[in-house]
């Protein structure tokens, strides 16, 4: 399953893998996509095939050229854009940790899966030679066994090689308010809350309760609601439920809306999106 979307300067393809269960795979071409802050919940690993991608993660901004690795984990917040005339070019994969620990658990690894990567670039020419290994026959190779093989040596290989155990230390000074403003956006994404409100129940200012969000979260609170919203959406679109219906359901103004954001986040639309579930909320 795939779906192409070509423009004079982008083009992407974006696919489910029945490997692992199902894996999202892209293979994109951008000039112009400017990927705003965001988080998802699988792994995003990707090499990059022409060009550079300029790129934030873990605090700080890298630059991943031609042939080197990109890896950003689960729930990281994360951004991309070209940093070469011309834009870049790149393949990606994009695993779950449960299926990075379902891989653990079957191989004996333990507290191994699923693994944190520190580095966000990693110059492995023999790894990023298997990872194009295994996105082509991903793409054309029919026979199960040849395709999940590969996939359960690659992502073990990038585990053993560049992977830790634990993730970084929580830093000391989390704010136990900026956490329940947390809890309170994790439990009513949807919600039309003012920032007034919010700040009342943090017992700060405005202006401090963005200033100490951001930096404890990582996202202004209103850009994290905007990711809470659209996982919301990505699961409410895999459940079959119509893109309009999708936009309202998850407080976005409307199908545009929720439009846009996705294609800032994701580098694809919500159309491509469920036109690789053959879901009838394509339409």
């Amino acid at each position: 399953m795939n779906h192409h979307d070509i423009s004079p300067t982008e083009q992407t393809d974006y696919r489910i893998s029945d490997a692992l269960g199902g894996l999202p795979l892209l293979n994109a071409s951008f000039a112009t996509q400017c990927f705003s802050r965001h988080v998802h919940e699988e792994y995003t690993i990707s090499v990059v095939e022409r060009g550079v991608q300029r790129f934030f993660r873990s605090r700080a901004d890298h630059l991943a050229p031609t042939g080197q690795i990109i890896l950003v984990n689960a729930d990281d917040v994360h951004t991309g854009h070209a940093a070469s005339a011309g834009g870049w070019s790149y393949r990606a994969m994009y695993p779950l940790p449960e299926q990075f620990a379902a891989i653990g658990r079957d191989l004996g690894l333990g507290a191994a899966m699923p693994p944190y990567f520190r580095q966000p670039v990693v110059d492995d020419p023999p790894l990023a030679a298997q990872l194009v290994l295994v996105l082509d026959t991903l793409a054309t190779h029919q026979q199960q066994l040849l395709r999940e093989t590969l996939v359960y040596g690659f992502l073990v290989n990038l585990a053993c090689r560049h992977g830790r155990i634990e993730a970084p230390s929580v830093p000391a000074a989390r704010h136990p308010r900026i956490e329940q403003v947390r809890a309170y956006l994790d439990a009513y994404p949807t919600h039309d809350i003012s920032l007034q409100v919010l700040a009342e129940l943090a017992e700060l200012t405005p202006y401090h309760l963005v200033r100490s969000f951001s930096k404890q979260v990582g996202l202004p609170p209103h850009a994290y609601q905007t990711q809470l919203r659209l996982k919301l959406a990505r699961q409410l679109l895999r459940d079959g439920v119509a893109i309009v219906e999708t936009a309202h359901a998850c407080g976005f103004h409307d199908q545009s809306h929720l439009h846009r954001h996705f294609k800032r986040a994701m580098g694809i639309t919500p159309g491509q999106f469920v036109k690789q579930y053959q879901l009838p909320s394509a339409q």
